[in-house]
């Protein structure tokens, strides 16, 4: 009873080799004495606002954003659904972070107060574009790409198909395969690290009742066959699977049903990174423990070219 809900394996068709995720005992003990370590953290905040306030006096001193920084002390925050409208973004910045004076935004345009993106960096990136350069899929305000020295970094909060699958054909047919040609064009220039919400367990160890949610947006048979055929055999790595391959660990939780507490969740946020960096992850991880949206940060840490 007094271990953390993540600490005990929580799925209902676990296999024998399985194991929980804990980050209490499965973060690295030591990490690469070079300086060139970048950490990027990851999170879908499921609206800014809510995220950077406290909502009683009984909570941890500081908005759920201060608590990350305070913790994490990241060169390089992404962030999903800020749903903020363009002309908040000004004020928010005043707000947001001290010490991180390269900020990015996108806000969806077509629906307001919906999705978008931003990337929050005390490194000055080389470049940064918004979308993909296609018109039928950026009004959404769903990707930010940062151009560093020895990558590309790009934030993206991936559609979801809708309770009633309604843009589950838009979302495979149209938004993956483009999304891939994005990142393929990338890699012609430089190796690419993709974070954020992709929508989409991968498979059943990324999902606590994988037999219930078949139809369940981000776990039907046409999501997982599209992440796999857009996005790894492409070449892209799932760096916390690849890390950690028999290893439950869970990224969102919905509000119904006091899923959290019980660990009843879903992987549906990730870093992917391409081939040639790979050897330069120094950890790929999740932080449950931190609340203040129904997903939880995630991070990576990358040793980068002298």
């Amino acid at each position: 009873k007094s271990a953390s809900p993540w600490a005990l394996l929580r799925h209902k068709k676990p296999k024998p080799d399985w194991i929980a995720y804990d980050p209490s005992t499965m973060r690295p003990s030591s990490l690469p004495s070079e300086k060139n370590l970048v950490k990027v953290i990851s999170w879908n905040v499921n609206g800014l606002r809510a995220c950077m306030k406290r909502k009683n006096e009984l909570e941890e001193e500081g908005s759920a954003l201060a608590r990350l920084a305070d913790s994490e002390d990241f060169d390089v925050l992404c962030l999903q659904e800020t749903k903020l409208q363009e002309k908040d973004v000004e004020a928010i910045k005043q707000k947001i972070l001290g010490g991180y004076s390269n900020s990015f935004w996108t806000c969806s345009t077509s629906k307001l107060g919906y999705s978008g993106c931003a990337l929050i960096s005390r490194i000055k990136p080389l470049s940064v574009t918004y979308g993909l350069g296609i018109s039928q899929h950026d009004g959404e305000g769903r990707v930010v790409t940062a151009e560093f020295d020895t990558f590309f970094l790009v934030s993206v909060y991936v559609p979801n198909s809708g309770q009633r699958l309604e843009r589950l054909t838009y979302r495979t047919t149209e938004w993956d395969p483009a999304f891939s040609t994005y990142l393929l064009e990338l890699e012609k220039r430089k190796p690419v690290i993709v974070t954020g919400d992709l929508n989409c367990a991968h498979e059943e160890i990324d999902i606590y009742d994988p037999d219930g949610n078949k139809r369940s947006a981000g776990f039907t048979s046409e999501e997982r066959t599209s992440f796999q055929t857009n996005f790894i055999d492409k070449g892209l790595v799932d760096t916390f699977r690849k890390q950690h391959p028999l290893a439950v660990g869970f990224t969102y939780w919905s509000y119904r049903s006091n899923a959290r507490p019980q660990n009843k969740g879903w992987r549906l946020d990730y870093f992917l990174v391409s081939q040639g960096l790979v050897c330069s992850v120094a950890d790929s991880y999740v932080l449950p423990q931190l609340d203040g949206s129904d997903h939880c940060p995630i991070g990576l840490i990358i040793q980068t070219e002298q």
